[in-house]
């Protein structure tokens, strides 16, 4: 784990909603449109790891306030701003200015999008959690769209939401702004900076993917009034090419969101890859295993019936925020949500929580 931790500190990973060892495969294997797509959005997300690196070791270890170290506002009167990149990149962000908090929708489709879905995310926390935002105390949220030139991306950087437009090779034009679970996905990554600080490596990282895929889709629920049992569990449905796949994850059917989708559901498949350089291995297997913690959080709140934030969402919210470290392992991460269940809820619970753990193979 102090080999991850020294790569994590040196800026070589970075949080973004494509799976990297998807990109990885299309820029070997895909159509010569999808490696051309693949190839420019790897090399974009590359380009920003550092900075994103930076920021979120910033905001762990010393514990500063990151809306005021870069002069975005941090007032209850201005929650959000979205800006337009102008397709300029990192050098020009946040870019112009597009709309403020409380100004009404502007005639560009993916600066509303990019507004409400952080505006839902933002009162899902507050409303379920009695969360001001991702630092808890106000964080203005900044989002830049447009970035780069047909970027199939979306990313959290430490600082601020980033999305690309999509190339209409990987991702459909315009899908990334419009699927507010993945908004809600990235925002979450700010939350885990700021709590568990959950390294990007391995079984840490799979649960740092994991935890924004879960409150991705309580948020994604929430705004549909949907039960755990009407849920579809599924993160970034609709936003890939039909011919890729229907979503970039099932949570309750880990490997089938896509073609060549090597998320496994149970430990007995856990994928154990090295962390290097090489994006099809993922950071250590972080998209590709966060499948295992995925599965269960869904089994859980299936077992636990209802709205799936009511319990299941609480008991994960709270192991995020007060129970896990840097270097937590799937076990502690379940054993955290069990404890919790009996102490949040009852033996019932925990019974129910424990059960699902134990049907991907991470407790006995």
């Amino acid at each position: 784990m102090e080999e991850a931790t020294m790569k994590h500190n040196n800026g070589s990973i970075l949080c973004s909603i494509a799976p990297p060892d998807l990109l990885g495969r299309l820029a070997v294997e895909g159509t010569p449109k999808q490696r051309e797509a693949a190839v420019r959005a790897l090399a974009t997300s590359a380009a920003i790891r550092s900075q994103r690196a930076v920021m979120g070791r910033i905001n762990r270890q010393l514990r500063l306030n990151i809306g005021q170290m870069i002069g975005f506002a941090v007032t209850p009167e201005r929650r959000l701003t979205v800006y337009d990149n102008q397709h300029q990149g990192r050098t020009f962000l946040p870019g112009v200015q597009m709309r403020g908090w409380e100004e009404p929708p502007v005639k560009d489709e993916a600066v509303n999008q990019a507004y409400d879905g952080s505006n839902a995310t933002y009162e899902f926390y507050r409303d379920i959690f009695d969360r001001n935002s991702l630092d808890g105390a106000g964080l203005e949220l900044i989002s830049s769209v447009h970035y780069g030139v047909a970027f199939d991306n979306a990313f959290w950087d430490g600082a601020q939401m980033v999305y690309g437009d999509g190339s209409g090779r990987i991702f459909q034009i315009g899908g990334l702004t419009r699927s507010l679970d993945v908004i809600a996905h990235e925002l979450t990554h700010g939350i885990t900076e700021l709590t568990a600080g959950l390294i990007y490596s391995k079984q840490p990282g799979a649960l740092n993917e994991s935890f924004s895929d879960v409150f991705g889709s309580l948020v994604k629920q929430y705004s549909l009034g949907q039960s755990a049992a009407d849920a579809d569990w599924l993160i970034g449905g609709g936003i890939l090419l039909p011919a890729l796949g229907t979503a970039l994850r099932s949570m309750l059917h880990p490997g089938t969101a896509y073609s060549g989708d090597r998320q496994p559901g149970h430990m007995d498949n856990y994928v154990d890859l090295p962390d290097d350089n090489d994006p099809r291995n993922d950071n250590g297997g972080v998209h590709i295993n966060s499948g295992i913690p995925n599965r269960a959080f869904a089994l859980a709140a299936l077992a636990l019936g209802g709205n799936a934030w009511d319990k299941a969402g609480r008991i994960w919210y709270q192991a995020l925020t007060t129970r896990l470290r840097p270097n937590s392992q799937f076990k502690e991460a379940a054993q955290a949500t069990v404890d919790l269940a009996g102490t949040l809820f009852s033996s019932s619970e925990r019974d129910a929580v424990h059960g699902a753990w134990k049907e991907v193979g991470v407790l006995s």
